[in-house]
């Protein structure tokens, strides 16, 4: 008996479905329409669509779109502000203010998802994207608390979603030049590291504003840019920057430049998650008299000392120093008195038995010290290099997301981006700690405080997510939502 011919039959439903969509006013059309499950057209296009398409939300998305392999579908923002210069570039777009909406209504529309909003909101949205089958891009820190990160790295195994996290450092040359000279065994095997920042460049270390009868601007839904945080009423100057500075929104200098900078250190030592911490800040004096006592912001600057366990890749237990805020650490002996150290306000220092390097925010001018070596030494290339370099790091997710997951290489997917961000987060717990404080009373009467969280170690079973010897920081690790928000 002849088979029955079905491929026009196919074709022509296709035709049908793609033609009645267009009708119905959408223009771009996702993969898993054209194709189906698994479709892998040369042809064809990843359909982004956007949660958060404001400042760095929206140079992610031309980032994707100059690809040549990606169409901005969609946008949301909950602010009409942010949003106008992405409608404007994007103007076949369909736009949403509330992320939930545009899920319900425009998944099937859609293959990838991108999300550059504040922090404490990341994790529910690209939670949401994922187990509905979507790959995702999030910006960088990956989520505002430990047990997120642990959720999403989840996730993204368990949905099988083509993940990337917008530190695009990771993609670059740099790195993966400091990671040939380091197998080479140019500075033998490393014990310490020095990572620094001047961040933050935002207010920290400062009482809550006394500006809460400011009038909510008109574009702007205060309810929904809240999200997952405790309600507080609005206050000028927050949006669009400078919640970074609060813990209910932000996870200071660490959250915005940790993922850039320790990055580097992760990628050459293969490095996981620490096994203590412990940290020192800067002081905040309300006036001559008094030391400013204002936990729901972040210090004005701070040190973090972490310790990593041996590795084949190191010297015996490693220890990272962090420091923020313009604190840097000495000079190497073998730098010149007038040669730039990192880049001058960041930087990462890698010590090693042999030897030592360094290199600029996201891995960028890797150098042997003293630098003079960086010229004379050479070590054949070993690592692949991405494409476009930082800027490939967009092109990366794209082809990898129309590939399908497990198909090809990133850079930064959750199973690394994950524990890198659960670090970060970790050395949070350390600065979150100096101001724990317990009432008691003096035997005047007098009611004083004691801080258990300062002049400690705290040790990080990293298994369960918690420090083992000051309960208190443990409610840092995983937060309370909002009523009507989960993860």
């Amino acid at each position: 008996m002849k088979e029955k011919n079905t491929s026009g039959t196919n074709s022509r439903r296709k035709f049908i479905k793609s033609t009645a969509l267009a009708a119905a006013g959408i223009s771009i059309v996702p993969r898993h329409v054209l194709g189906g499950p698994g479709f892998l057209a040369p042809s064809d296009k990843l359909v982004v669509a956007g949660i958060g398409v404001g400042g760095k939300g929206e140079s992610d998305l031309h980032n994707f779109a100059k690809t040549g392999k990606a169409d901005i579908g969609f946008l949301c923002d909950v602010d009409d502000r942010r949003a106008a210069n992405s409608i404007a570039r994007f103007p076949k777009a369909k736009y949403y203010k509330d992320f939930r909406e545009m899920l319900d209504k425009e998944s099937k529309n859609f293959d990838a998802v991108s999300v550059s909003t504040p922090d404490h909101n990341h994790a529910v949205q690209a939670m949401a994207a994922m187990d509905l089958g979507k790959h995702v891009y999030v910006q960088k820190p990956l989520t505002h608390d430990i047990y997120e990160a642990r959720k999403l790295t989840e996730g993204a195994e368990r949905n099988k979603v083509v993940t990337q996290m917008g530190n695009q450092g990771a993609s670059g040359d740099g790195v993966r030049k400091l990671q040939e000279w380091y197998n080479a065994g140019l500075i033998g095997k490393v014990h310490t590291v020095y990572v620094w920042t001047d961040r933050p460049v935002w207010p920290q270390g400062i009482p809550w504003p006394e500006n809460g009868n400011a009038a909510v601007p008109k574009e702007l839904d205060w309810d929904l840019w809240l999200g997952t945080a405790p309600y507080k009423e609005y206050i000028s100057g927050l949006v669009p920057f400078n919640w970074r500075g609060w813990w209910d929104y932000g996870t200071g200098a660490l959250g915005d430049m940790g993922c850039h900078l320790i990055e580097p250190a992760y990628s050459v030592l293969d490095l996981k998650y620490p096994k203590d911490v412990q940290c020192s800040v800067g002081s905040v004096y309300v006036d001559e008299f008094q030391r400013g006592y204002f936990p729901e912001s972040c210090p004005p600057s701070s040190h973090v000392t972490m310790t990593f366990p041996e590795s084949e890749k190191t010297d015996g237990d490693l220890t990272l120093h962090w420091m923020d805020g313009g604190i840097q650490p000495s000079r190497p002996e073998e730098l010149g008195p007038n040669e730039t150290f990192g880049d001058g306000g960041n930087g990462v220092l890698f010590i090693g038995t042999e030897g030592k390097m360094m290199c600029s925010t996201y891995g960028r001018n890797p150098r042997l010290l003293p630098t003079s070596r960086t010229e004379e030494v050479s070590v054949p290339q070993t690592i692949e290099r991405v494409p476009g370099g930082e800027d490939g790091h967009y092109g990366q997710w794209v082809e990898a997301a129309i590939a399908g997951y497990g198909k090809k290489k990133l850079s930064s997917p959750f199973e690394i981006a994950g524990p890198l961000t659960e670090t970060l987060l970790i050395a949070n717990l350390a600065i979150r700690g100096v101001d724990i404080r317990t009432e008691y009373k003096r035997d005047n009467g007098d009611i004083a405080y004691n801080y258990p969280g300062r002049n400690i170690q705290m040790i990080w079973d990293a298994e369960n997510m918690r420090v083992t010897n000051l309960e208190e920081a443990n409610k840092f690790v995983k937060r309370d939502y909002r009523e009507g928000w989960t993860l």
